[in-house]
């Protein structure tokens, strides 16, 4: 099943988690520490009623000086940044957080989880050094997400491959399978955290080159 299949059939509580996870593994690019989501998967993982949802969204929002941005641009706020590939990838990411719902409904949590996925996709290609970074718009993640995969780079099929599996482990789990998608989302932090301080590292190394 594509991922677009995923998006569409998921319930409230598996849209939230996808678009955590999104949000999660791009924590790297909004300054936070690794746990600054937590308070939101340990939400999704505490049974049938998440009431706590909109306040602890509320509270993450004030911690990464996002803001209350609910219904100031939604899915179509999550578009192209200017500057640097870093700061296109940062804005998205940023994006993402303003654009979470404090709704709990199946038609916002369904758009902000679409967008993330978008989002998310975009923010990997853009900073995969082998990837096609200098494609625009949302049509260069169109195709993966309905499944069509071929030549894709390996840091944005990494990406697919855990937006997939968050969204099958809480269509057969439900609130079980939060722990597992964390595990899924620390590990895709893990990996783009890598790849930030590789980039990093190379503008360093090219400021001092011009500069000797």
């Amino acid at each position: 099943m594509s991922l677009v299949e995923l998006i569409a059939q998921a319930d409230e509580r598996g849209l939230a988690a996808s678009g955590l996870a999104c949000l999660d593994r791009c924590v790297p690019l909004l300054g936070g520490d690794d746990e600054v989501l937590r308070p939101l998967w340990a939400s999704l993982a505490g049974g049938d009623a998440w009431a706590d949802w909109e306040e602890r969204v509320t509270k993450v929002r004030g911690e990464l000086g996002a803001g209350d941005a609910w219904g100031e641009g939604g899915a179509a706020g999550l578009g192209p940044g200017g500057g640097s590939a870093e700061d296109e990838a940062a804005l998205l990411a940023r994006r993402m957080l303003a654009a979470a719902p404090g709704e709990r409904s199946a038609r916002a949590l369904r758009e902000w989880a679409d967008a993330c996925s978008v989002a998310a996709l975009r923010i990997h290609r853009l900073l995969d050094p082998v990837g096609k970074a200098s494609e625009e718009g949302g049509s260069s993640v169109t195709a993966p997400r309905e499944g069509r995969t071929e030549g894709m780079s390996p840091l944005v099929a990494a990406e697919l491959r855990r937006q997939v599996t968050v969204l099958e482990l809480l269509a057969g789990h439900g609130a079980n399978g939060v722990r597992q998608a964390l595990d899924v989302s620390t590990e895709g932090r893990r990996v783009l955290r890598a790849v930030v301080s590789r980039r990093a590292r190379g503008v360093e190394l090219r400021s001092v080159s011009r500069e000797a």
